[in-house]
């Protein structure tokens, strides 16, 4: 009778089982397994994915599809000696798990828990942080030299996947790889997909050729023919080369990746371990840049994830018997969604309102915008360089471009938001998602820093909504304002309760703030979502006997310098609150309004985001933790109210 240990239950026949999982606390317990026990092992993993994902929400199809893969590394490899560095991180919960954080798993983007990416502090075997893609192939480059110059010889592997070759960056390191003829392994971890599905020539490059029949034919019958050649010499050689590289050129896909010093092999079958480990291990006894070219599905091994992988690359908690997600609370609807039904508005009415986007098509909320224009809408890809110029070209030639980027993704284009779009004034409009502190996603998507970086470029206008009805009236706004650049960030966050989709929306002048409420010892200046933290604020205060003004300070640059003048002289005190971090924001615009008008700056203060990244949580969790919830806004306008009474 099979022996009944701990462990988790069995998804099909809900039983428990000897899980080969259970002993694995390090890829060091991979070594003595058989193929045929790696091979159980995967279905473990992917079992135990889906019962952690489905309870605790995360990243999903992306880590089913990479199973063989991590099993075949990590089974050949002496990690952490040898460097598997993933590009990107949310394909790694397979390499959390068997690099001892299978327990921990179960914390995966919660407060306190592991992150959902890579991360350094976590772990050895975490050799560079992974959040954002394109990355690894230049940090494996990175490690590569470093090993050449301590004269040590361990591997180092990058493994590429989710559309991160998309991204320019990945192109710059390759050309640099295949340049320096170190020794280095690139597996690219081709699934067809990014996090919507992979778009441009080089998805195109990768995918319609892989399989094509006629190449082994006609290599066979070049072969047959040349064997028939009476040997000349030299030529008759360099010929039967030139000849081979010619098909290759022509039919097949690493072409690209030979033309860039790279030795490319493949493709092969991601999900066939026997296929897996052999290859592997043919490339370890090779020098040089080697390429290696590995299909795999992403979701692989949950029908309703290979059905839709798109729909399934992030996941809220959900049934595993049937793939639904678990229904959540009635709830307002999130900024996101505001956004690409705002979008929809503006391109019926507008012409020539066109959007952009950088592989975020549903997380942007443009999926609506999409169907309904779709030679109006462009998503080019893991590039947001690119997009960000593109969208200059667009605006040059008079279209109204709406380059629709998260706020940390757009940071990989300043230069081209500096020199290709403000720098020659074009009026492209920049709504950016994920403005503020994004919840699960952690340090790597928190938007800490955009409204800092916007303001300091000239010509650019920066606002942030209130709620879902301002976000609605700022979007046209920026349509309508074709004098300059406009940007508009805004969270991950459900709008508040007042949302009204039947309202109209109404361009807002810019530069005017709104003054909600009047007030005494005190004025609250909250900017984007803390105009609600500032309300709740405001009630607090005034059930302790405090009555504290509410502004709106929803423009960032330019700020309502009329309308700050008059705060200060009738407030004791203003405290500006905003969702960035202090050096250079939103509080240091309204600082410098002061100090070009001559007025006390002693009676000014600021709350932001702390000098340090703030780890991963609910956004609640982390608005408390980083002292911008309502009570900590509270505390802080009781403590300048209570200098008012104790001044001599």
């Amino acid at each position: 009778m099979e022996e009944a240990i701990p462990g988790k239950i069995d998804l099909v026949k809900g039983e428990r089982k000897v899980r080969i999982l259970e002993s694995i606390d390090s890829p060091r317990d991979l070594k003595p397994l058989s193929v045929k026990e790696l091979k159980l092992l995967a279905d473990e993993i992917r079992d135990f994915i889906v019962q952690v994902v489905s309870q605790k929400g995360g990243h999903f199809a992306s880590s089913l599809g990479a199973v063989e893969l991590t099993l075949a590394l990590y089974h050949l490899y002496d990690t952490p000696v040898d460097k598997v560095i993933w590009d990107v991180g949310h394909q790694g919960y397979v390499h959390k798990i068997l690099t001892g954080r299978r327990d921990a798993l179960w914390t995966i983007r919660q407060y306190g828990g592991i992150s959902g990416f890579l991360r350094r502090v976590e772990s050895e075997y975490d050799h560079f942080g992974a959040g954002h893609a394109s990355t690894g192939i230049s940090a494996a480059v990175g490690f590569a030299t470093a090993r050449d110059l301590k004269g040590e010889r361990h591997h180092v592997v990058a493994v590429v996947g989710d559309g991160a070759l998309t991204g320019g960056l990945a192109y710059e390191a390759l050309n640099n790889a295949g340049n320096s003829g170190r020794d280095l392994l690139v597996i690219l971890n081709d699934n067809a997909m990014s996090i919507s599905p992979n778009v441009g020539a080089i998805s195109h490059y990768l995918t319609s050729l892989t399989t094509n029949p006629y190449y082994k034919r006609m290599k066979e019958e070049i072969y047959s023919l040349l064997g028939k050649v009476p040997a000349v010499g030299e030529s008759a050689s360099r010929f039967a080369l030139r000849m081979e590289a010619g098909i290759k050129s022509a039919l097949v896909p690493g072409a690209l990746f030979q033309s860039l010093g790279f030795a490319y092999y493949g493709p092969i079958d991601g999900h066939d371990l026997d296929e897996l480990l052999g290859v592997l291990r043919n490339l370890n006894n090779l020098r040089g840049p080697l390429l290696l070219h590995v299909l795999t599905h992403k979701g692989k091994g949950y029908a309703p994830a290979e059905a839709d992988p798109d729909g399934y690359h992030g996941m809220t908690p959900f049934d595993p018997a049937t793939g639904k997600k678990k229904p959540s609370k009635p709830s307002p609807p999130a900024y996101t969604q505001v956004f690409g039904e705002a979008m929809v508005e503006m391109g019926r009415r507008f012409p020539n309102v066109v959007a952009v986007t950088a592989a975020m098509l549903g997380g942007t909320g443009l999926g609506r915008f999409q169907k309904e224009f779709p030679d109006r809408c462009f998503d080019v890809g893991i590039a947001e360089g690119h997009g960000v110029t593109f969208c200059g070209g667009l605006a040059a030639e008079g279209m109204r471009p709406v380059a629709t980027i998260y706020s940390t993704f757009l940071q990989r284009a300043l230069d081209h938001t500096i020199h290709d779009v403000c720098l020659q004034n074009l009026p492209v409009i920049f709504c950016l998602d994920r403005g503020g502190l994004a919840g699960a996603d952690g340090p790597t998507h928190h938007g800490a820093f955009d409204l800092t970086y916007l303001r300091m470029i000239p010509n650019m206008v920066v606002a942030a909504p209130k709620d879902g009805n301002e976000l609605r009236d700022l979007l046209l706004t920026g349509v309508l304002h074709t004098s300059s650049p406009f940007a508009m960030r805004y969270p991950r966050d459900n709008v508040p309760g007042c949302y009204d989709p039947s309202r109209a929306p109404a361009a807002i002048p810019v530069g005017v703030w709104e003054e909600l409420n009047e007030g005494e010892e005190i004025v609250l200046v909250g900017c984007g979502t803390m105009v609600q933290e500032c309300r709740s604020a405001a009630e607090l205060l005034a059930g302790q006997g405090i009555r504290a003004g509410l502004v709106n300070g929803r423009w960032i640059k330019p700020v309502d310098a009329g309308m700050i003048r008059r705060l200060a002289e009738r407030y004791p005190w203003v405290l500006t609150v905003e969702e960035n971090v202090l050096a250079g924001g939103f509080g240091d615009a309204v600082y410098e309004c002061y100090r070009s008008q001559g007025l006390d700056v002693g009676r000014l203060r600021h709350m932001g985001l702390p000098d340090r990244f703030v780890d991963h949580g609910s956004r609640a969790e982390l608005l408390d933790e980083v002292g911008l919830s309502a009570h900590h806004i509270a505390a802080k306008a009781r403590e300048l109210a209570r200098l008012i009474h104790e001044a001599p």
